[in-house]
């Protein structure tokens, strides 16, 4: 993998010293919120976010300001749900970015599992009295010590899907718990080259060039998504992690045929993270883009906007309504190829765009075995 000349444009060197110090505080203080409980979370949340930080969650937990909305309305419902819960992360990187307002923060992005017993309801999920894993995608943006927003894709669909109801056609993909990397060292609290960052970033928006350029239009299928020049930048063993709905994969036969393919003819000509261009929506395009030594991390809220002109994925036909993706990639790079990438997508948000309220179906589906009656 050769070092680019220059950083891309958004990923800005930064001091490992403090990248490291950037890492271990955010962990640490995430591990303080949830060893905290509902009782003591707000106290925590005082010490870890500004006044008035914004938190971003998937639907339908949505945009919220300030620490008590976020004590109240995201972490104490969590934690009622799940008593014991914990926090285990896979993945921890950090890195810094400049923002198409040329606004500058430091970052820290995490993969992981949020896991406990589920005694409680929540999000009016019936309780299953069983071991529950509530996977989260995390971008915590710090400012003068303390978190201004966070962005967290909690896959809340995966969290229905162990409960026992499935409100959708099957997934193309693999359902189940995502591995961490291969490399066991994902937590990267060492410091790492510069160069390699951003030589990892730069491959990675690479890569998001040539999705940019397909012509889906063209209809060339799976031989041209199998034949264009992503795979130049792909390892032979990848593994391509995707949130529940989609399911995970393995190699570039297995992305392009349960996921790429299908997803791409439902959103043909699709535009995303860089391919966003200023002339449009402010809110588009990519609010991180960071390499972290041997990883890198790009995300947008949304990053990806398309036309739903195309049927079959998620079991549903076409609903010819523009729609918005809010989507975080982390990838590992390694062997000069990208091994491996987790994808947290908010698919329940998506999903409501296309007058599919999964929240709406489940409520229904558990009121009347509630009342043991059957549709």
């Amino acid at each position: 993998m050769s070092v680019e000349n220059s950083p891309p444009i958004g990923a800005k060197p930064i001091d490992q010293t403090q990248n490291v110090a950037n890492k271990k505080w955010v962990h640490q203080q995430m591990q303080a919120i949830v060893a905290a409980g509902r009782a003591g979370v707000q106290e925590i949340l005082a010490n870890t976010y500004h006044a008035d930080a914004h938190w971003r969650g998937a639907h339908p937990l949505n945009e919220m300001s300030g620490i008590a909305a976020m004590a109240q309305q995201a972490w104490q419902p969590l934690f009622e749900a799940m008593p014991d819960i914990e926090r285990r992360d896979e993945i921890v990187v950090g890195g810094r970015f400049t923002d198409r307002h040329s606004e500058t923060r430091d970052m820290v992005a995490m993969v992981g599992h949020y896991i406990g017993t589920f005694k409680n309801d929540w999000l009016d999920i019936p309780a299953t009295g069983q071991p529950m894993f509530l996977r989260y995608g995390e971008v915590h943006e710090l400012r003068d010590g303390k978190i201004e927003r966070s962005s967290c894709i909690w896959d809340i669909l995966d969290f229905i899907r162990q409960a026992g109801f499935w409100p959708l056609a099957p997934s193309w993909g693999t359902e189940g718990l995502w591995l961490g990397p291969f490399t066991g060292d994902g937590l990267v609290f060492d410091t790492q080259d510069m160069d390699e960052g951003l030589a990892s970033i730069a491959q990675t928006l690479a890569m998001h060039q040539t999705l940019g350029e397909y012509n889906d239009h063209e209809l060339a299928g799976r031989e041209g998504l199998l034949n264009m020049p992503q795979k130049e930048h792909w390892h032979d063993k990848m593994m391509w992690y995707g949130p529940s709905g989609i399911g995970t994969t393995r190699g570039l036969a297995g992305f392009v045929d349960f996921h790429q393919l299908p997803f791409r003819l439902a959103w043909p000509g699709r535009k995303g993270g860089a391919n966003l261009f200023k002339d449009e929506n402010p809110r588009f395009g990519h609010y991180i883009q960071i390499g972290d030594g041997a990883y890198s991390v790009t995300g947008g809220w949304p990053s990806v906007v398309a036309y739903h002109s195309g049927g079959g994925l998620f079991g549903t036909g076409p609903t010819n309504r523009q729609v918005e993706m809010r989507v975080m990639d982390f990838y590992l790079h390694h062997e000069g190829k990208i091994r491996e990438n987790w994808v947290p997508i908010d698919i329940l948000h998506l999903l409501l765009q296309m007058d599919i309220d999964v929240m709406q179906r489940m409520r229904d589906q558990f009121g009347r075995n509630r009342l043991g009656l059957r549709a």
